[in-house]
């Protein structure tokens, strides 16, 4: 084992690792050349904690001969507590180690006993510091009797800095993602990431359009307090996004208790399978908001209801704003038609109604409802539901 050795893991490292094009990947090469360089690695556990609406972290866990696993933390498992060794390290932001070989080894964390179990006889755990001061957290573990001489511990320190710098890198463009995805969809996050960000870039698309408002929103919003109208709010939703994204689509605008869709269009022969999946989605959202349990300040109110307007034609998708404050939204008249559409649907007590346009593009059956004057539009629309049976 040389430094000249250990110099080709940092300075692979330091060059920003550009061989692996995958996070896990960063990982299992830091690990193999450590060891190469003579480090008995067994297994290295890496902690990266995120900024997402629902991951509070995504955790690496190297072990030798086996590919990197990756799993993800999220906010409905147990919190964080004095006894758990990787958030210590993350939250104390300070290096620990434990000869778990040694008879009077202090085992003041589960995991310790655990890997013990498993024929460990080192660990050190170490903070990764991000340059905001953030700590994250990698654990380097041996099986090798008698521990890690003073040497390998030298070696695996070296790389922790250059380690903790990649995984910055890769996490500030994740959390960028993550954000424009909960924030934008997933298809316009790309779009932005893409380089997508100028005013008024936008290029015409075809897709199946989804408009849908809750009934009585006004009403109710005056009727409850602020925090039970958000969680309804949320609850509607749920009712609503899961069924649009598993489908296809793509949420761009939520408006109060409003939502806007999309399902996109590559090609025109795409166009009835993607209205078949845009009318299948809102049949699962309309069961789902049916059956959505009442909250308990809300007994007395009737259940919540909602409308809901499907169209298909060309959108602008792009950027739309005011100085350096954009929304990359669609907009355009079959957006406005399917809006005037969702009026029909309240004003016939409605849940699903669609225009003929999509109507003749779906293989379900959809029964004319009427010709319908709408605002903003010379010809009248004929316009079709979906039974509720």
């Amino acid at each position: 084992m040389t430094t000249g050795d250990a110099r080709s893991v940092t300075d692979w490292l330091v060059s920003g690792a550009r061989s692996a094009r995958e996070p896990e990947q960063i990982l299992a090469v830091a690990c193999e050349r450590l060891c190469d360089c003579g480090v008995p690695l067994w297994r290295a556990d890496l902690l990266v904690r995120t900024l997402h609406p629902q991951v509070t972290g995504r955790r690496f866990l190297w072990q030798m001969g086996r590919d990197v696993s990756i799993s993800e933390l999220t906010y409905d498992l147990p919190s964080a507590d004095s006894t758990s060794l990787i958030d210590s390290v993350c939250y104390g932001g300070v290096a620990l180690r434990r000869r778990l070989g040694d008879p009077d080894c202090q085992m003041d964390f589960s995991e310790l006993r655990e890997l013990y179990q498993e024929g460990a006889t080192d660990l050190l755990a170490t903070p990764l510091i991000f340059t905001d001061g953030d700590a994250h957290a990698a654990l380097w573990i041996t099986r090798q009797p008698g521990g890690f001489t003073d040497e390998q511990i030298g070696l695996i320190e070296s790389v922790v800095n250059p380690l903790a710098r990649v995984a910055e890198v890769r996490a500030l463009r994740r959390t960028a993602a993550n954000l424009l995805d909960a924030y934008c969809g997933s298809r316009t996050g790309q779009r932005i990431l893409a380089g997508g960000i100028r005013r008024g870039h936008s290029e015409v698309i075809n897709a199946a359009i989804w408009l849908s408002d809750m009934r009585g929103f006004t009403a109710l919003s005056d009727q409850l307090p602020s925090p039970v109208m958000i969680e309804l709010l949320n609850r509607y939703f749920d009712c609503q996004v899961p069924a649009i994204l598993s489908h296809g689509g793509e949420v761009l605008n939520f408006m109060g208790d409003g939502l806007l869709a999309m399902f996109p269009i590559d090609g025109a022969e795409e166009t009835t399978s993607v209205c078949n999946q845009a009318l299948a989605a809102a049949v699962a959202a309309r069961a789902k908001v049916l059956s959505m349990p009442k909250l308990s300040e809300m007994e007395h109110l009737p259940a919540v209801r909602f409308g809901l307007a499907l169209h298909v034609g060309e959108v602008h998708y792009g950027n739309i704003g005011g100085g350096n404050r954009l929304d990359f939204t669609c907009i355009g008249p079959a957006v406005n038609l399917a809006a005037r559409l969702e009026k029909v649907a309240g004003q016939e007590g409605q849940i699903i109604v669609t225009s003929e346009a999509f109507a003749s593009q779906c293989t379900s059956e959809l029964a004319p409802l009427g010709q319908y004057t709408v605002r903003g539009f010379g010809a009248q629309q004929t316009v079709f539901y979906l039974d509720e049976g």
